[in-house]
């Protein structure tokens, strides 16, 4: 299954991720610096900061700052990640920034559950803008 990352809400495109992941299926997500998180941007970015600045520098934990990476930590964080069924649900995951030419002309699904048009307001970021406030160049 091929998912198109582009207008869908991060949480809910995660977590039907998750729930098809558990169910056996290989999943690989384009475009994840188009997905969108809901909300005001300057409590979007805050949130993000207190996410990225916990812990220490050296052991972490640390947060990525790939749209890729964030988009794949949230899936994770609806996965039992520390089981083999969670572990296994995880290999067959894959996340693109853009669309790969491997995948290209291959039809993408766009799930309705996680369109956004689902939103009551037009506060939103992209996952994109949030990845470079971090500093990430991709």
């Amino acid at each position: 299954m091929i998912i198109d990352a582009s207008g869908m809400i991060l949480g809910r495109l995660a977590s039907l991720a998750a729930s098809e992941l558990l169910a056996g299926e290989e999943i690989a997500i384009v475009n994840a610096e188009k997905a969108i998180i809901s909300g005001r941007r300057e409590t979007i970015y805050r949130e993000y900061e207190e996410m990225k600045n916990k812990g220490s520098t050296e052991k972490g934990p640390h947060y990525p700052k790939r749209p890729e990476r964030i988009l794949k930590r949230t899936v994770r964080g609806m996965l039992p990640h520390k089981t083999k069924r969670g572990r296994d649900a995880m290999s067959r995951l894959r996340i693109y920034v853009g669309v790969p030419p491997e995948l290209k002309g291959m039809e993408m699904e766009r799930p309705e559950a996680a369109k956004m048009t689902r939103l009551g307001t037009g506060k939103y970021v992209e996952l994109g803008d949030v990845s470079r406030m971090f500093g990430s160049k991709f």
